[in-house]
C-alpha cells in the first residue's frame, strides 16, 4: 500500500483549514486517512506559530517506513527540520508560450518593415 503526507481540506468557503494527514495514495483528498499529524491554517499570518503544527515524531515515523511526502507538506517538512527538500529551478517557465512567441516576432518584423518603407521614402 503506498501511502502519502498529504493535506486533506476542512473549513468553509472562502476559510481553508487543511490538516496535514497520512492516507492511501488511492484515497481521495477528503477521504479516508489512516492518521491525523498536524495542521495548516493558511488564513493565519505567516509568523504565528499555530500556521503549521505538525507531529514530528509520527512524521518521522511514517518517513522511516516509505511514506512519502506531497510537496507541499515536504515544504513544512523543510521548514521544521524534518526533511530536506531540495531548491527547484525552471528556467524554462518564464518563457513565453508559443503564440506569444509567434506574435512577438510578427510584431518585430512589422516594424522591420514599417522603419525600412519610411527609411526608403526619405
Amino acid at each position: 500500500m503506498a501511502l502519502k503526507i498529504r493535506l486533506a481540506r476542512g473549513g468553509s468557503k472562502k476559510r481553508p483549514y487543511y490538516h496535514v494527514v497520512l492516507a492511501d495514495a488511492r484515497s481521495p483528498r477528503d477521504g479516508r486517512f489512516l492518521e491525523n499529524l498536524g495542521s495548516w491554517n493558511p488564513m493565519l499570518a505567516k509568523d504565528d506559530e499555530k500556521r503549521v503544527q505538525l507531529n514530528g515524531e509520527r512524521i518521522k515515523h511514517w518517513l522511516d517506513k516509505g511514506a512519502l511526502p506531497t510537496d507541499r507538506v515536504l515544504r513544512f517538512l523543510d521548514e521544521a527540520g524534518i526533511s530536506k527538500r531540495e531548491a527547484r529551478n525552471n528556467p524554462e517557465k518564464a518563457k513565453p508560450g508559443k503564440k506569444a512567441q509567434e506574435r512577438a516576432a510578427e510584431k518585430a518584423q512589422k516594424a522591420a518593415d514599417a522603419a525600412e518603407a519610411a527609411a526608403s521614402a526619405e
